[in-house]
Order: C-alpha cells, then structure tokens, then sequence
C-alpha cells in the first residue's frame, strides 16, 4: 500500500513544482516594459495675462482697383501679376480712336474761335474808331442824330460780338481740354509704387466704369484688419499694443498697433472692427489670417511644455504618470499658447505628471524609471 502511496506524492509534488514555476514565468510575461531616461513634471496652476482675441486677415496699407472712366476697347496690358511699378506707370492702354478724333475737333474749335476773335476785334477797333469821328462830327452838328444813332448801334454790335468771340475761345478751350482728359483716361496708371496683385481682363475686352482691371498693393505697409465683440471693445485703444500671430509663420510673434477703430459696430454679427499695423516683414501677404491679442489682465491656468503634447491625427494628448509610475496616453484639450507651454482647458488636474518631452517614442503602458 505504502509503495502506492509514495508514486503518487511524488507525482503531484512535481506537478506543484511545475505551477508554480508557471505562475512565475506569467507574472514575468505581465510585468510592463521600463522607460528609461523619461523627464516627468508635476502641472500646476500659473498666473497668466489674460487676453482679448480679434481675428481677421492681413491687408495692404494702400490698396487699388483700377478700372477705366470711359467705355473703350482695352489695347494692350503691359504688367502682370507680382510685376513691381512706380507711380504714374503706364499698366494698360485701351482704345483711343474716339478720344483723339474729339480732340482734333476740339483743337479746330480752338482755331476757329481765335480766328473769330481776331476778326471781332479788327471790327471793334474799327467800330470805335468810326464813333469818335462821328461824336466830333456831331458836336459840330455836321451829322444828323439818326447817323449818330446807325454808328453808336454798329459800336455796340461790334463789342458784343468781340465779348461773345471771347467767350468762345474760352469755350473751345474747355472742350479741348475735357478731349485731353478723355485722351488721358486711354492710359490706365500706376496711382503710387507698388505691386500688381491681381489681373482680371486681357487684351480685347470691352472696359467700362466700374469694371476692374488690375489691382495694385503697397507691399511696404501691411495691417490685420480684424473684429472684435463687442463686450470685449472697451479693452481695446488707439495705439494699443497688440500681440499679432499670422497663421502662415506657425506661433511666431509679432508687435502690432491699434490705429484704427471703427466707430460703429455691425448690427448683424455684435463686432467692431479695427486695424493693426504691422512691423515690415517681406513674407506678409495680403489674405493671410491673422490673430491679435489684448492684454485686459490676469487669470489662473494649467499649463505644460509644448514639448509634452503628443499629436494623434485631429487630437492632442500627453502621457500622463500615475502615482504607480505606469504612463498612459490622455487626451486633452488645449487653449492658447504662453511662451514655450500651452494652456490645458481639460484632461488634468494640478498635481498629476506628465511626460515633458516624449518625442517620437510610444509609452503607452510603459513604467517610467530614471530621472524626474
């Protein structure tokens, strides 16, 4: 019986032995990976400026659109976009048949009412000369009053009719003058230096008042034409200082001025808009969307590195440190940037850690150990 007995002892002493070396070889298989040389830091709540937003986009200072001020033909197009110009250059020609036929005639006019004058003017001195004769002659009574009566009416028909060739010439003079203005309207000019940024017609098309041509931009001075709620307008001044961010530049700053505000608001949307100038810089476009901010005072806010966020597609999230040390990945939401950390408007608490600068490395379930 005893020798029964013993086989089996031992048999399940050996199967005993072999759980437990299971057991162990499972706990080994669970344990999480170790992040080594992972920077962690506790978030807290910081004092920072509390700002008024307004969004807009980036206009050139100076702007034009030209257009023509008659109805003509447009000849040719000597520019095109992006092409630099100084003032009074000459960027389009339209068709001047009409123009200078009204000229010619308006010169012959101008002609004709100084041959006019000239030949009034010999019957004035003439009329003149006659009628002092004539009050000589009358005097001595040597002429009867109906001849002195004939030569005073010749006289005063002789200086209405120099007065009304006068007034000719001045007339034809204003005509030609208006064909040398619509001779002018033939050449469409440069209004300051610039640069053409748009060209909406080409050679052949018909212009016409109203229609635009080109568009010329001083791409020297730009400013953010923005808008701005109307519950937030009175921390907003002329010569205000502005924290400006254009989107095309990432967060890169720049220092704006208010120096411009509308006076009234817009009763669709509640907002006043203003202008911001902006410091010279050779990449500001018109177009682009910008950002400016107001510095109304001061709030409380979470905040952690920039280097902490982790993109993943549309969303943001940071590794989060538990008191165990095992890292999560938790999604967040941000708010707006400070300096080199950004705002977390939800996802953590002051007091939790955070990994400060994961980079391109996966530690999610990993266990932080190393430096903190």
């Amino acid at each position: 019986m005893m020798k029964r007995i013993l086989p089996l002892l031992m048999l399940t002493a050996l199967l005993g032995l072999a759980a437990g070396c299971g057991d162990k070889k499972g706990d080994a298989a669970a344990a999480p990976e170790v992040a080594r040389d992972v920077a962690v830091a506790q978030v807290q709540r910081a004092t920072v400026p509390d700002y008024v937003e307004a969004v807009g986009t980036v206009r050139a200072e100076q702007s034009s659109q030209l257009s023509a001020q008659i109805v003509a033909t447009v000849a040719s197009i000597s520019v095109h976009e992006g092409q630099r110009v100084r003032r009074g250059e000459v960027l389009a020609v339209l068709d001047d048949a009409q123009q200078r036929a009204g000229l010619e005639r308006a010169t012959a006019a101008v002609t004709a009412a100084q041959q006019d004058i000239g030949a009034s003017e010999a019957d004035y001195a003439l009329a003149g000369a006659t009628l002092k004769r004539y009050q000589a002659l009358y005097e001595k009574k040597s002429v009867s009053p109906h001849e002195m009566d004939e030569v005073e009416a010749r006289y005063k028909a002789a200086t209405a009719h120099r007065d009304q060739a006068g007034a000719g010439v001045v007339q034809a003079r204003a005509m030609q003058a208006q064909a040398n203005a619509g001779l002018s309207y033939t050449r469409i000019r440069a209004p300051f230096d610039g640069v053409v940024t748009a060209k909406f017609v080409d050679p052949g098309a018909l212009a016409s008042p109203g229609v635009p041509l080109l568009t010329v931009e001083d791409t020297r001075h730009f400013r953010l034409e923005a808008t701005v709620d109307e519950s937030a307008i009175q921390f907003v001044k002329l010569d205000s200082p502005a924290t400006v961010t254009v989107d095309a530049f990432g967060n890169e700053e720049m220092t704006g001025k208010v120096v411009e505000i509308f006076p009234a608001a817009d009763p669709t949307s509640r907002t006043f808009t203003l202008k911001v100038e902006l410091p010279g810089d050779a990449r500001l476009r018109s177009g682009l969307f910008g950002r400016a901010r107001f510095v109304k005072g001061e709030r409380q806010a979470i905040l952690v590195p920039k280097t902490a966020i982790v993109d993943r597609g549309q969303l943001q999230g940071v590794y989060a440190v538990g008191a165990d040390g095992a890292i999560n990945l938790r999604y967040i939401t941000l708010g707006k940037p400070v300096g080199d950390q950004v705002e977390v408007l939800s996802g953590l608490q002051p007091g939790e850690k955070v990994v400060t600068n994961p980079g391109d490395r996966e530690l999610g379930g990993k266990r932080v150990e190393g430096r903190s």
